[in-house]
């Protein structure tokens, strides 16, 4: 099978694309807006970017055609965000998250999620989640109906027992995320790991 994607409609394009580069980890971005409402949605065209500085970039689309989507809208206005990521206990609530609500209204309150300060930005993190981190933003890029927002990582929150305080290596037993597979409704455990040595 071959595609010529230049023959493809969009939402076309996102099906193949969706479904096939898997699995993708997954952007739980908290942002807050000018009223200081807590908007957290989730996003799996993520992922990190980089290391020096650190940086994170994911894809917020359009709520409507021509209209962004609320947390592309708070990161116009503020430049700050928080990705938030969400393990097999919260995977539930993390997808509840996606559901379309008035403007303002916020996703933790029906959710049962718990919002909690930040150290560098204004936006909250998910107090329940094992992973936050807290980002500015660096630019946003427009490529055609595409927008993604590239973000410099400033402040992370990680549960106790996942890094290795001395080595700050990951104890893979004690951090199990999510991960995004075929769109609309497939996901993926990460608790079948399992180890290939580099060569040397």
């Amino acid at each position: 099978m071959q595609l010529d994607f230049s023959t493809l409609r969009p939402a076309e394009c996102y099906k193949v694309l969706a479904s096939l580069i898997t699995p993708r980890p997954i952007a739980w971005i908290t942002t807050v807006n000018q009223e200081g409402a807590v908007n957290a949605a989730p996003f799996s065209f993520f992922n990190c970017f980089g290391s020096n500085p650190p940086i994170v970039a994911f894809a917020p689309g359009n709520k409507d055609p021509g209209i962004p989507k609320d947390t592309a809208r708070n990161i116009r206005n503020n430049r700050e965000f928080v990705v938030n990521i969400a393990d097999e206990t919260l995977a539930d609530k993390m997808v509840a998250t996606s559901a379309s609500l008035p403007h303002g209204e916020s996703e933790l309150a029906i959710t049962g999620l718990s919002a909690a300060k930040s150290v560098s930005v204004m936006a909250p993190r998910i107090a329940e989640a094992p992973v936050s981190f807290e980002c500015r933003e660096w630019a946003t890029l427009e490529i055609g109906s595409n927008r993604m927002v590239v973000g410099t990582v400033h402040h992370a929150h990680i549960r106790d027992g996942i890094l290795d305080p001395d080595t700050l290596h990951l104890q893979p037993e004690m951090f199990l995320p999510v991960g995004r597979m075929a769109a609309p409704d497939w996901y993926c455990r990460t608790s079948n790991q399992y180890e290939i040595k580099r060569p040397e």
